[in-house]
């Protein structure tokens, strides 16, 4: 049909309407439509000559059109660029179809790529003779793309190869773990796959006491932190940190959170460690200001003690055996003797009491301690003895074995809170080289321990009493003192079964180096008018201390202080033969004393009294190790006797 028949006839439309055929346009028209299109348009001959281009075209290669037409892309871009254009032109008129594919060419600011879509020209015959192309410039999308793509790269590497989990989680509309990185297997002991299986897995996987605080984080609208309990695939449970922040939908709900999750086991270890060592630090320092505290009653009450005790001795002296007043003395004396009892344990609880070395009798130190335990452990506990008579004697300091014995009562007590039966007891053990050992056990009815805490009874600071109500020092304490002694220390438990804490000490002899000696009986009036000079700075111990040593047989010279002690030396040229000196003094300590009056006479006889002597003395003269000390509150007979030792010895 021609167009002249066309526009005789007029077309019709499904309607019936007539509609006016489309007007021919000529080619000035078609190039000025192409020409002020943003698109790179151009049309190539079969033999790939240019037959049109477009003003785009003109502008993008810096070429006019004139000098285009005729040429081939070889003519005008390199051979790789050419051979692609080529190759793709014979695509489109061998398909007879118009193709879409990406191209790149050269430009001003490097490689520029083209989005191109080429259809061939077809004559009458059906012969495609020529191809057009549509080239719009994607170069700036493609390289927003190829960042893109380098940049999720680059995530995905970061992602894969860090320690930490990075995770992303859909809430709704149907929960599912949408991206989990690598490192969830070597925490969780899962591969990815079980998690995006199965949305549920990691919940399941959260301790069940954590699982409210981490479902909560998963809905909250802002980001935070939290810190929970994970159990791995092996079943061993690890410290888990997230880090995450809420995804919000349209509705302002979370649709989705993403965050990361971090094994923070060793820290949390490390955390409790410290906050363990910080608690053990504080119980030190309640047990130091404990100690200082009873250190400081117990110089205070001994010294009380040691007037009732001294006027009590001497009353019980006085008077005959049958006055109706003697049994009441004596009864004073013994009340004076519990307290003094009572001081010691104090003592001995806040580990304040010095050193000092002794032959004890084993059983009868167990029977002094059975006595006082029996009003303080209570009615519910049967407290019962087991000693083995004639043991040889043993080579330790007195306070130290009391305090294992209380260490080791206080414990079965604690194992026993329903009531039980506790027994000490004694023995003798002969070892095949002919070492005798001397044996203390303390055995309870108690609940016992697991092998687990057995094993680590002895630590220090283990305890299993919980916070506040031990300090896991008693039985580490026990070990300390037992060898140093040259013992061994021991415990026999098992769950349901009780508990006993065995003793093994080397039996002593007389004379054994480190040993203080007994202090020989001296006779009723041994002082024979020897010269005291009594350094004491309460009265009334100043006093009854006076009052004994001249019924004694010495000649008696009492200074309140130091410094007056000084002063009658040094300026009234006082001679006496012994110095009996108090230790802690204000102003002036006993061993400050006693060291500046040994200036002058280096052999100068000094015996110690005190009723509390732990730790450095007052201006830091610390007291020998080996100086005569006589603990308040002390006997009569004690005191004469140990001030005889003394100058027994200058003799």
């Amino acid at each position: 049909m021609s167009a002249t028949d066309g526009a005789a006839g007029g077309v019709k439309t499904k309607s019936g309407a007539a509609r006016h055929p489309m007007p021919e346009l000529g080619r000035d028209q078609l190039m000025a439509l192409i020409d002020y299109t943003s698109a790179v348009i151009y049309m190539r001959d079969a033999d790939g000559r240019y037959l049109l281009v477009n003003r785009e075209y003109e502008r993008l290669f810096g070429l006019r059109r004139e000098d285009i037409v005729g040429l081939t892309d070889h003519d005008l871009f390199p051979a790789d660029v050419a051979d692609a254009f080529r190759e793709n032109d014979l695509q489109a008129l061998a398909g007879g179809v118009p193709v879409q594919m990406e191209e790149v060419a050269p430009g001003d600011d490097g490689v520029r790529n083209y989005l191109t879509v080429k259809f061939p020209l077809i004559d009458a015959d059906g012969t495609a003779y020529a191809v057009a192309g549509i080239s719009t410039d994607i170069t700036e999308r493609s390289r927003a793309e190829a960042a893109l793509r380098d940049s999720e790269e680059r995530f995905r590497l970061l992602a894969e190869h860090a320690q930490d989990i990075i995770f992303r989680y859909r809430l709704d509309p149907d929960p599912a773990m949408e991206y989990l990185s690598r490192a969830v297997e070597s925490i969780t002991g899962f591969p990815a796959e079980d998690f995006y299986a199965d949305p549920d897995l990691i919940m399941t996987r959260i301790e069940p006491e954590d699982r409210t605080v981490f479902e909560q984080s998963w809905r909250a609208p802002r980001a935070g932190t939290i810190t929970f309990r994970l159990r791995r695939r092996d079943d061993t449970v690890v410290w888990i940190e997230q880090r995450s922040g809420a995804v919000l939908g349209d509705d302002g709900e979370p649709v989705a959170v993403e965050g990361i999750l971090r094994d923070v086991t060793e820290r949390m270890a490390a955390e409790r460690e410290r906050a363990e060592l910080e608690h053990q630090l504080r119980q030190s320092e309640r047990l130091d200001s404990l100690g200082q505290l009873a250190g400081g009653i117990a110089h205070d009450f001994n010294n009380i003690l040691a007037v009732i005790s001294g006027y009590a001795d001497m009353l019980v002296d006085e008077l005959g055996d049958d006055h109706p007043s003697r049994p009441d003395a004596t009864g004073i004396k013994q009340a004076a003797a519990r307290g003094a009892a009572l001081t010691r344990q104090l003592l001995l609880f806040s580990r304040s009491e010095p050193s000092q070395a002794e032959l004890l009798d084993l059983n009868a130190v167990a029977s002094d301690m059975t006595r006082l335990l029996t009003r303080t452990l209570g009615e519910d506990i049967e407290l019962g003895t087991a000693l083995t008579p004639g043991l040889p004697p043993i080579i330790m300091d007195r306070s130290k074995l009391e305090q294992v014995v209380m260490n080791a009562v206080l414990n079965a007590r604690a194992a026993m809170p329903s009531g039980g039966r506790l027994t000490i007891s004694t023995g003798l053990e002969h070892g095949g080289g002919g070492d005798d050992q001397v044996c203390l056990a303390v055995t309870d009815t108690g609940c016992g321990m697991t092998p687990d805490v057995l094993a680590r009874a002895f630590e220090p600071f283990f305890t299993t009493k919980g916070r506040g109500s031990g300090t896991g020092l008693g039985l580490a304490t026990s070990y300390g003192v037992v060898t140093d002694a040259g013992g061994t220390i021991s415990l026999e438990s098992e769950p349901g079964r009780g508990t006993t804490l065995r003793v093994r000490l080397p039996a002593g002899a007389e004379g054994a180096p480190g040993v203080s000696p007994a202090a020989p009986t001296a006779a009723a009036f041994a002082g024979d008018g020897r010269r005291i000079l009594v350094v004491e700075d309460e009265e009334q111990v100043r006093d009854i201390v006076c009052r004994l040593l001249r019924k004694a047989g010495y000649r008696v010279f009492a200074a309140p202080h130091p410094a007056e002690a000084l002063r009658m030396c040094r300026d009234d040229g006082l001679a006496f033969d012994v110095l009996l000196t108090d230790v802690i003094m204000p102003g002036m300590s006993g061993t400050q004393l006693a060291a500046e009056l040994r200036r002058d006479r280096p052999d100068l006889p000094v015996l110690f009294m005190s009723g509390y002597t732990s730790g450095p003395a007052p201006g830091g003269q610390e007291m020998p190790a080996d100086a005569p000390l006589i603990r308040k509150p002390f006997e009569a007979q004690t005191l004469i006797n140990e001030v005889h030792r003394v100058v027994s010895e200058r003799v």
